[in-house]
């Protein structure tokens, strides 16, 4: 597969869904030429959205973004899966039964907390036993073990108490390196006996918010950008969407042999591959 760069792309798509941790950047810092990257895809008058498995609602990543130099004018609309999670829960259109809860047990990073549950007529309670449904958004995998999250949940899922995965990256990408994400403490969920909705790549919903939110339809001039196999280029393929792969955050550490080996799987194959970010 040719290696490309982004300006290769804004030359076939007028549509772009990008990805931000392990794309724009680390999440301490940007990626060297990522700025100036999405700075001159914008001035090519491409529309752009940013498509983030964060458990965060929208504005906080939009915040956070600004600060690390990406402002908000590059982009038309940031789209979260906790924004998407936060809305189904707030309108009610979840499925049941993941709608019409009360009580609620809410995993993830303290930031992860930020906007997650305000607005919703929901109460947090401290233990996920005296919960009607247990929300990860997030992990700390970077400084708890797995076996943490079994301890913490294991009755909570025993019970049959439904679960939300609003952020369903197996793998996080922080300064330190890849570590478990919340869709592992998801996955281990399930093992337990507990059942889990998915909400965010590569399931479709997020990229029909998006869209939306752009005015785009799936007609091939749209492009998912992103650093997961499994989730960006999965989803974007799942959804349509012609895909790129971009090697500087999950698979950063993969050989050429390694990464082609996990691209033979059905539905992982990326249109496209960048090695970085950059003009």
């Amino acid at each position: 597969m040719i290696t490309l760069r982004l300006r290769d792309l804004a030359e076939r798509h007028e549509v772009f869904l990008v990805d931000q941790y392990g794309v724009l950047h680390d999440g301490t810092r940007p990626y060297e030429g990522a700025v100036d990257a999405l700075t001159r895809l914008a001035d090519a008058g491409r529309r752009i959205a940013i498509l983030s498995n964060s458990g965060k609602r929208a504005a906080p990543n939009a915040n956070r973004l600004a600060r690390l130099g990406f402002a908000p004018s590059l982009y038309r609309t940031f789209m979260t899966s906790g924004e998407v999670a936060w809305r189904g829960l707030k309108d009610g259109s979840l499925p049941p039964p993941y709608a019409g809860a009360e009580r609620v047990f809410f995993v993830g990073r303290g930031a992860d907390a930020e906007g997650a549950l305000e607005g919703l007529d929901l109460k947090s309670v401290d233990r996920a036993a005296d919960a009607d449904l247990v929300l990860i958004a997030g992990s700390e995998g970077d400084t708890r073990p797995l076996s943490f999250y079994r301890a913490l949940l294991a009755e909570a899922a025993a019970a049959g108490t439904p679960c939300i995965c609003s952020n369903p990256d197996t793998t996080m990408v922080t300064a330190a390196g890849p570590a478990f994400g919340a869709g592992t403490i998801a996955d281990l969920y399930e093992t337990l006996g507990g059942r889990v909705l998915r909400i965010g790549k590569p399931e479709g919903t997020i990229y029909r918010f998006a869209l939306a939110a752009l005015g785009a339809a799936l007609d091939g001039k749209a492009v998912g950008i992103g650093d997961s196999l499994h989730h960006d280029v999965a989803g974007a393929n799942a959804a349509g969407l012609r895909s790129a792969l971009v090697r500087s955050g999950v698979h950063a550490a993969e050989t050429d042999e390694a990464l082609t080996s996990l691209m033979r799987a059905p539905g992982l194959e990326p249109d496209y591959l960048l090695e970085r970010f950059i003009w």
